[in-house]
C-alpha cells in the first residue's frame, strides 16, 4: 500500500500538470501579450490625443508613464538578456527605440502637443504589428511542422482487408 505521502505527491503532481497545461492553452504568447500591451498604450494616447482641450497634466503624465514602464521593460530585457535567442543588432534597435521613446516623452512632458504623441502612436502599433505578425509566422511553422509529421503514415501495403 503506497504510503499517505506519495499519494498527497501524486495528487499535488498531477494537479500541478494540469494547472501547466491549462496555463500554456490559456496564456498568450508572450511577443503576443507584449503586442497587445503595446497598442493598448497606442490606444490610450490616440484617445488623449483625441480629446487632447479636456486632457489634464496628470492624465498626460499618467499615460506616458504607463507607455514608458512598458518601453522601460523592453530596454531591460535587450541590456540584461545579452545571451538570449535576440541577435545584438535587435537588441540595439531596441534599446535605441526605447531611448527614443523616452526622449520624445521628455520633449511632450516640457511642452506638452498632441501632434508630438503621433510618433509614439505609431511606434507602438507598428512594433505590436510585427511581434504579431512574426508569432503567427512561427505559429505556422510550428503548425507546418506538426502537419508534416502528423501526415508521415507507415507505408500501405497495397492490399485492403473487406470483410464478407
Amino acid at each position: 500500500m503506497p504510503s499517505k505521502n506519495n499519494s498527497d505527491q501524486d495528487i499535488h503532481a498531477a494537479a500541478a500538470d494540469l494547472y501547466g497545461n491549462n496555463v500554456q492553452k490559456n496564456t498568450p504568447d508572450q511577443r503576443e501579450l507584449e503586442a497587445h500591451v503595446l497598442l493598448k498604450s497606442a490606444k490610450f494616447l490616440n484617445d488623449i490625443q483625441k480629446d487632447w482641450d479636456n486632457t489634464t497634466p496628470e492624465i498626460l503624465e499618467e499615460t506616458l508613464k504607463y507607455n514608458r514602464q512598458i518601453w522601460m521593460m523592453f530596454y531591460d530585457t535587450a541590456i540584461e538578456n545579452t545571451e538570449g535567442d535576440r541577435p545584438n543588432d535587435l537588441r540595439s534597435n531596441i534599446i535605441n527605440l526605447a531611448n527614443f521613446v523616452f526622449k520624445r516623452e521628455l520633449e511632450i512632458l516640457g511642452v506638452p502637443s498632441k501632434e508630438k504623441l503621433n510618433v509614439l502612436i505609431s511606434i507602438n502599433r507598428e512594433i505590436a504589428a510585427g511581434l504579431m505578425a512574426s508569432n503567427n509566422e512561427e505559429q505556422s511553422t510550428t503548425s507546418k511542422n506538426k502537419d508534416n509529421q502528423d501526415t508521415k503514415k507507415p507505408p500501405h501495403d497495397g492490399s485492403l482487408k473487406t470483410s464478407a
